[in-house]
């Protein structure tokens, strides 16, 4: 089993910046591929930025390419979501996932992840 918890969310004025946090406990982080999803009211998840197992290959949604950095620390077991240049279409709660394949790749698809936090909620004020 994996438990995965998110933090660093919050309140932020357009142009402003936050980092996320989502710390894994259970099975080894190092294998797994992982991604950050994000829901706003009325809307479905979707897909923000993903990393590889060894966080030498990333993926980012073209809404968010620039201004946000995918990053982990297997040994911390922790990935995180630096996030610049907030605009408020950035408001949504925001989602970690874990897949357990130990595959090198980047999953961009929620499908494909079979572990989820709990969220965290960003909001972004214009």
């Amino acid at each position: 089993q994996v438990q995965l918890v998110e933090s660093g969310g919050g309140l932020v004025q357009t142009g402003g910046s936050l980092r996320l946090s989502c710390e894994a406990s259970g099975r080894s982080l190092s294998i797994y591929a992982m991604g950050w999803f994000r829901q706003a009211p009325g809307q479905e998840r979707q897909f923000v930025a993903g990393i590889s197992w060894s966080g030498r290959r990333t993926m980012y949604a073209d809404s968010v390419k620039g201004r946000f950095t995918i990053s982990r620390d297997n040994v911390k077991k922790t990935m995180y979501l630096q996030m610049n240049s907030l605009k408020p279409e950035d408001t949504a709660v925001f989602y970690c996932a874990a897949d357990l394949r130990p595959v090198e790749i980047v999953r961009s698809n929620a499908n494909e992840y079979s572990y989820w936090g709990q969220g965290t909620q960003v909001t972004v004020s214009s």
